[in-house]
């Protein structure tokens, strides 16, 4: 497969497919610009080659099909036109119209294009074969770089690629993607840690199951854990449990027993009388929670020993928080996690993290670029975890 880098893209009309689905607010301004500045790697070797490229994104969930106001693209077109100090051209008509097939036709190397919110085509979510031809007839080869969208079989990020069996390629931001998760689960250096969390052990299901022949070690934080403290005799008080899952838990513990992989529970918790900064706290052995209480947090004896493990490992992935940290009176054991990973990434370890809450987690903290690999990709990165076959990458290795 060609890199983006080892080609050479001058005179080309490069079809760049991106993940620029920001948040604004109720003004439209963009909140948080970090996905459109993800892709400014890609976007600045393309128009330094001389390219001229043709943006495909996708912006909210439109569901009536065509246009429909609150999710045009425009803002960001404003916006990209900042960052990349040039003109993007765009315009809200739609393919079919001829206005953006004109406009894709007289791009000229160099300059810059972006179409209007891919999803407004209903055929996009379907992976409809007839948009991915009528997009690739705007451009001569196409480059993927919206990881975040890599598990969707859509017709911007997986069947567009069929039309191009020479020319495709993933972005810089899709190759690093790739290369880390590669790197995390099929050549892992031992020890190998895996830290998740979450609020459910049904969501988590098939992460857990992937990894148990590939970890050394499973600490197993959040929500989740209460389930698994139960399954085990403790009392939970009012924490969080799915009593549905309580044989699962138990089978998951064999399972790894069997493996022989070594997991390890919380045994303190920081307790809470209610949901909220200014609730009653105290610490309590995590499978001795009274009535009345909630655990929020890993407590300080759990937070000791999980450091030690980390600290002792070769590779590291942390999907979850330890507690509520968007509450500071229980982030202090998301807040222990992130300062250790952060130190063994000084010490040589590898470290992957990824999904939403884990990500929110280390760059509130300023710890993001400490770390070895952050992913961008929520529900990607996930599905990955899992073992599945993501079509976006699929596509582009095909």
């Amino acid at each position: 497969m060609k890199k983006l880098n080892d080609t050479n893209f001058a005179g080309r009309k490069v079809l760049l497919r991106v993940d620029f689905n920001v948040p604004v607010d109720d003004n439209k301004n963009i909140t948080d610009d970090t996905r459109i500045r993800e892709s400014l790697p890609t976007i600045n070797k393309l128009l330094a080659d001389g390219a001229a490229i043709i943006i495909m994104a996708h912006f909210g969930r439109p569901k009536k099909g065509g246009f429909e106001p609150e999710f045009t693209l425009q803002p960001v077109a404003d916006y990209l036109a900042k960052v990349l100090n040039r003109p993007v051209k765009f315009t809200q008509e739609l393919l079919g119209s001829g206005v953006p097939e004109k406009m894709a036709k007289e791009l000229k190397g160099g300059e810059v294009m972006l179409l209007e919110n891919i999803r407004f085509y209903p055929g996009e979510t379907k992976g409809d074969e007839a948009l991915a031809r009528q997009l690739s007839e705007l451009g001569d080869c196409y480059v993927n770089d919206a990881f975040g969208a890599a598990h969707r079989e859509h017709s911007s990020t997986a069947v567009i690629a069929k039309f191009f069996p020479n020319d495709k390629y993933f972005g810089l931001l899709m190759e690093h993607e790739v290369e880390n998760l590669e790197r995390l689960m099929q050549s892992a250096e031992h020890p190998f840690t895996a830290i998740i969390g979450g609020s459910k052990v049904s969501s988590k299901i098939g992460i857990l199951e992937n990894l148990l022949d590939k970890v050394d070690n499973m600490i197993i934080i959040g929500g989740m854990r209460y389930t698994f403290t139960k399954a085990l005799g403790g009392k939970i008080g009012n924490s969080i449990c799915e009593d549905d899952k309580l044989d699962l838990a138990r089978e998951l513990m064999r399972r790894m027993d069997e493996k022989g992989v070594k997991y390890y529970l919380p045994v303190d918790s920081v307790i809470g009388d209610k949901f909220g900064n200014d609730a009653n706290t105290q610490i309590v052995a995590s499978g001795e929670v009274p009535d009345g209480w909630e655990s929020m947090d890993c407590g300080p004896e759990s937070c000791k020993a999980i450091n030690d493990i980390i600290m002792s490992s070769k590779t590291i992935l942390w999907n979850g928080p330890a507690g509520v940290f968007e509450l500071e009176t229980f982030a202090k054991g998301t807040k222990a996690i992130a300062s250790s990973v952060a130190e063994a990434c000084k010490k040589g370890c590898f470290a992957a993290v990824g999904g939403g809450d884990s990500v929110a987690a280390v760059k509130q903290m300023k710890l993001a670029d400490q770390m070895s690999y952050v992913s961008t990709g929520g529900g990607a990165m996930l599905e990955y975890l899992e073992g599945k076959t993501l079509p976006g990458i699929a596509a582009i290795k095909a």
